[in-house]
């Protein structure tokens, strides 16, 4: 398993890397989520940096016309 700290790097880099690299540092992120053995403030700085990560993914998709 990846460290908390690398998968939270990680975070940092899913505009600059490939989709697949992309979707591997998102997996990497969900498995730290899911994983009750590492700390709660870790769980919680990576959980934050994915749900912004997210967001902007959601800005940079959804064009200026469309709509839900």
């Amino acid at each position: 398993m990846v460290s908390p700290r690398t998968v939270y790097d990680n975070l940092q880099l899913l505009e600059q890397v490939d989709t697949s690299r992309s979707a591997l540092y998102r997996r990497q992120a969900q498995d730290v989520l899911a994983d009750p053995n590492v700390s709660l403030s870790w769980r919680q700085a990576i959980a934050d940096r994915l749900n912004r990560a997210n967001h902007l993914l959601a800005l940079l998709t959804v064009g200026g016309d469309d709509s839900y």
